[in-house]
């Protein structure tokens, strides 16, 4: 457990403040307990990500066996929903897997495999919703003479200071992916290699099929200059504090993390939940007067199509898939 007095790098003070034994992500509540990601804001999303399955199960002849593998799983949200989504004929031959290092909840269907790591050697549909984002990474800043130092954090309070300069892979990375040197002091990186490593073994479990991760990202061309690091609880942005009480999360830099996997395509969630149908257009003013009832259904269903597919909001987020054969 990390003394809450000393100082130590943010990679590990956020493993941790998030995974400990006393970790935020370890509580009963579970991340819906303090933000609201997709998955919670309406089954049409489940439903867009069952469609998605149902279109690699095509592409890889309907195999006998099909997993589905949610990592990051909370607990378990999206993995019911699709599980209830799916025809009863694909569904006899999913494998559903719920990755994710919080206890199994209790109710969940049992055909879920719930397990903290993925699987090995499957194929189907690997999913990651907001997961990549609470992967810890250390932090680097620019010194005086513009020189990136990584930045030491006390996780009792979240107070800083910078380290020694950043050197080895790291080094690599920042030069590759972020550069730093010789930024204006205070100009701030998040070295996102521990995250590379995570996705490319994500999607290493599979031998044939498709991986999507889905997050708050960015791009080379487009880094903040100071960072994203923040903290969220209940419903609110707080401090990063990383002592237990919020999540730590930071936006992923989702172009070296499909470099790090052999490749990929980046697009938004507003034109990938587009090209699975989800549009947010407005039922027909006719249908009011024929069938009421779905009128005033299809109108909710297309308020929460809307909000998935807001380019202010959810619809931003960058969808990076990588296909294996």
């Amino acid at each position: 457990m990390t003394d809450i007095d000393a100082w130590t790098g943010w990679r590990h003070a956020t493993e941790q403040a998030l995974y400990g034994p006393e970790g935020f992500y370890r509580r009963p509540e579970g991340p819906a307990g303090h933000f609201r990601t997709s998955v919670h804001a309406s089954p049409l999303f489940e439903r867009a990500v069952a469609a998605l399955l149902a279109r690699t199960d095509a592409d890889l002849g309907h195999p006998a066996e099909l997993a589905f593998v949610d990592i990051g799983a909370g607990r378990g949200e999206l993995t019911s929903g699709v599980l209830a989504a799916v025809p009863e004929e694909l569904a006899a031959r999913l494998r559903p897997y719920a990755v994710e290092k919080a206890a199994r909840p209790a109710g969940l269907d049992p055909r879920v495999t719930w397990t903290d790591a993925p699987p090995q050697g499957v194929r189907g549909l690997l999913f990651a919703n907001e997961w990549l984002d609470n992967v810890p990474l250390d932090l680097a800043e620019a010194d005086p003479d513009g020189i990136p130092r990584q930045v030491l954090v006390r996780p009792r309070d979240g107070a800083e200071r910078l380290g020694d300069p950043v050197d080895g892979e790291d080094a690599a990375w920042l030069a590759r992916w972020w550069p730093l040197a010789g930024s204006p002091p205070g100009t701030r990186a998040e070295i996102g290699r521990p995250r590379d490593t995570a996705w490319a073994a994500a999607v290493s479990c599979l031998t044939a099929g498709l991986a999507v991760a889905v997050d708050y990202a960015h791009v080379r061309e487009a880094r903040p200059p100071y960072g994203t690091l923040t903290g969220f609880r209940d419903g609110r942005e707080v401090p990063p504090v990383p002592d237990g009480s919020c999540d730590i999360t930071a936006h992923v830099a989702l172009d070296a993390c499909a470099s790090a996997a052999g490749g990929g395509t980046l697009t938004t969630q507003r034109e990938a939940l587009h090209a699975l149908g989800l549009t947010g257009r407005r039922p027909p003013l006719a249908l009011a007067s024929t069938d009421p009832t779905a009128y005033v259904r299809a109108l909710a269903g297309a308020s929460d199509a809307a909000e998935l597919t807001d380019p202010a909001g959810l619809g931003a987020f960058g969808w990076l898939t990588s296909r294996r054969t």
